[in-house]
């Protein structure tokens, strides 16, 4: 589990509400410049500044943070309409909303450890399909999958619960998140795009049930 750092002057819930649901090992230090003396000694894997309420305050840590080791991933949290105010790609490795579902803030922050070398070789297996997490690679019987992001989230959220059933209002909530606005038929697009790049083969994988949604196939299957 990677240890992370959050500098913010709020409650972690708060700021960030689905954080608590996954379980990070994760400190909060104040907002403040003092707090970046500090961050030596903890070592943190990468660091969230939680720049939503003060952009201004917020941007200047991440500024100060990149200058003093930029070897430590820095992640701001801006609000979507704060992302002009400040050229937040030069001082910092990623951004996420403070509205951000579970999902996306476990797989940005899978990116993170992943291009930093930092990944714990995580992978998920259905059948012959094997789901590196850090790498984003799939394999099919060894065959390697081109997948897209979002082929890639629906299959690794399907298969990590194996034989439970998603509608596709349920997938776009948490695939595509809480502020998607597209029709569940972009959940039906996907998973046959995703059917026909895994084959004749392994398309069965992914079950379809009528008038409900999908599911991935039992292990025994």
């Amino acid at each position: 589990m990677p240890f992370l750092v959050l500098l913010t002057d709020r409650f972690p819930a708060s700021a960030m509400p689905a954080l608590e649901a996954l379980r990070l090992d994760l400190k909060t230090e104040p907002l403040a410049m003092p707090s970046l003396d500090h961050l030596r000694e903890l070592g943190p894997e990468a660091v969230l500044v939680d720049a939503a309420e003060n952009p201004a305050q917020g941007f200047a840590l991440c500024r100060e943070l990149r200058a003093r080791d930029p070897r430590v991933p820095v992640v701001a949290l801006v609000e979507r309409d704060q992302l002009a105010g400040h050229p937040w790609h030069e001082v910092t490795e990623d951004f996420l909303y403070p509205g951000a579902p579970e999902l996306e803030i476990r797989t940005r922050l899978a990116m993170l450890r992943s291009r930093h070398g930092a990944g714990d070789g995580s992978v998920i297996r259905l059948g012959p399909l094997a789901i590196d997490t850090d790498s984003y690679r799939v394999t099919a019987a060894g065959r390697t999958l081109d997948l897209t992001f979002k082929e890639f989230e629906l299959l690794r959220f399907l298969a990590q619960r194996p034989g439970r059933v998603h509608t596709r209002p349920g997938l776009l909530r948490e695939v595509w998140g809480y502020d998607f606005y597209g029709g569940t038929r972009t959940v039906d697009v996907h998973v046959r795009r995703l059917r026909a790049k895994l084959g004749p083969e392994h398309e069965h994988l992914i079950e379809t049930v009528r008038g409900v949604g999908y599911r991935a196939a039992e292990p025994e299957d």
